[in-house]
């Protein structure tokens, strides 16, 4: 194989993989809208439910473990944290940590 095409291919394994990362991104950020119904815009309470902007990573995986195991009482978080894999909640857990 010549350098052009091996180049060429490298490009579009590239492309690629952007494009799986982009699709990535864009599920965890519409799973995260779902969170801010009740946690605020930008994952900051308006209210008495918690923040989720900026918080520790590893707290937030735990509580979502916590609620889809129920060893967290919690009846919508129970039902919200079931729905999600463990890759979502990892997922989750990288954004909101992101967000201040």
């Amino acid at each position: 194989m010549n350098k052009q095409v091996t180049l060429s291919c490298a490009g579009i394994i590239g492309l690629c993989l952007v494009g799986v990362a982009a699709a990535e991104d864009v599920h965890i950020r519409t799973i995260a809208a779902t969170c801010m119904t009740c946690h605020g815009p930008g994952g900051k309470s308006v209210g008495k439910n918690p923040n989720l902007a900026g918080q520790n990573k590893a707290f937030f995986v735990q509580s979502m473990k916590d609620f889809k195991s129920g060893d967290k009482p919690g009846t919508i978080m129970k039902r919200h944290a079931s729905g999600y894999t463990d890759a979502e909640i990892d997922a989750l857990g990288d954004y909101f940590a992101s967000l201040k």
